[in-house]
């Protein structure tokens, strides 16, 4: 058979992806169509537009809300399945993040709701995205959060299931369950990637472990537009980097600053919230440094108290600085100091007791 030509090329292309049903990567690719045609084939070029703005006019998101199939894949060995379903009470609240993390994610979720404008333009929506940062700084909220807007369930990886004792078939659970996600609808979240992502020079790892890096690698760059494929991490450092660069997006989550301390105080205290208000910037600088799921902790064990009249707010909060204090950088320390003794009634003395810096110093930067 001699060479097909480009129209034929194209027509095999598009057979391709329709008969996979990859319908989003359809309207792309006849989008991309439109533009190739456009100055040597003008009539095939707007028939082709015609048809386009017919499809995406008629409105309706890639992806749609979708039950979670009772077929889905588990593991042979332990029967167990491969994905936990994220149903979560918290799908409503908003985490809080950076400004620039949330401009990110913001955008993120423009981009798959409205996929068609994109797609109608020959651009392709974020298809992946990779989170950074440390443990209990909003990584697992965020994935939810972007899953209720979408109106999607959120499929979490269970690696404890999908790691098998059998050489090979942990590359098999892999394979089945990114096959399965690709095909239903849904944000598919590989939480702490880096177990079946590590540096395919770390000489620790076994033959095994370096297939599923190759396997990752394939799976994300072919992911489809029509599915959002989120992966997070603690350690950065032990992940391929030929895995980071096949992800759309790199999304940075920091430890919590003062204005997103604050923010979080206000939502985990709830209803005890002005049982606290005057102690709000006390708290902010104590848990400097802190994340979001050590300050919840913390707020709880305040609540459960307080709801159990064991202790009223001050004492709680006396007894914390004493503890946190010691952990706090000198400066934090001496900023705290001067901050009680400014906003609260406690006396230099008490402060200095309580923080561990001198009166001489508190009196000095008061």
């Amino acid at each position: 058979m001699g060479e097909f030509s480009k129209i034929e090329e194209d027509l095999v292309q598009l057979a391709r992806l329709s008969v996979e049903g990859r319908m989003d990567d359809v309207r792309l690719f006849v989008a991309r169509l439109v533009r190739k045609y456009r100055n040597e084939n003008a009539k095939l070029s707007a028939q082709l537009d015609t048809f386009l703005q017919h499809r995406t006019t008629r409105g309706g998101t890639p992806l749609r809300r979708k039950d979670f199939p009772l077929s889905a894949p588990i593991d042979n060995e332990s029967r167990l399945s491969l994905f936990r379903r994220a149903d979560n009470e918290v799908v409503d609240v908003n985490p809080i993040l950076s400004a620039e993390c949330r401009a990110t994610l913001d955008q993120l979720v423009s981009e798959r709701k409205q996929a068609d404008r994109l797609i109608a333009r020959g651009l392709t929506p974020t298809r992946s995205a990779f989170f950074l940062g440390n443990p209990g700084v909003g990584k697992t909220l965020a994935a939810k959060w972007i899953a209720s807007q979408l109106g999607l369930p959120l499929l979490v990886l269970d690696l404890t299931a999908v790691m098998s004792s059998y050489l090979g078939k942990t590359g098999n659970n892999l394979r089945v369950a990114l096959d399965y996600a690709k095909e239903t609808p849904c944000v598919l979240l590989l939480d702490e990637i880096d177990a079946i992502a590590k540096r395919r020079n770390d000489e620790s790892d076994v033959g095994e472990l370096k297939r599923l890096v190759t396997i990752m690698l394939q799976e994300v760059e072919l992911w489809p537009s029509s599915g959002l494929l989120l992966a997070a991490t603690n350690h950065p450092e032990l992940i391929d980097r030929a895995l980071w660069r096949r992800f759309d997006l790199v999304v940075e989550f920091v430890i919590p600053d003062h204005r997103m301390v604050a923010g979080s105080l206000k939502r985990f205290l709830g209803n005890d919230y002005e049982k606290f208000s005057s102690w709000v910037e006390v708290l902010a600088l104590c848990f400097k440094g802190e994340s979001f799921s050590e300050i919840e902790k913390t707020i709880q064990r305040f609540r459960r108290a307080l709801a159990l009249e064991i202790a009223q707010p001050k004492e709680l909060i006396e007894s914390y600085i004493v503890n946190r204090s010691l952990e706090l950088p000198h400066n934090d320390r001496i900023s705290l100091a001067t901050l009680l003794a400014k906003r609260t009634g406690f006396s230099q003395r008490a402060v200095s007791g309580l923080t561990g810096v001198s009166r001489d110093t508190i009196r000095k930067h008061g």
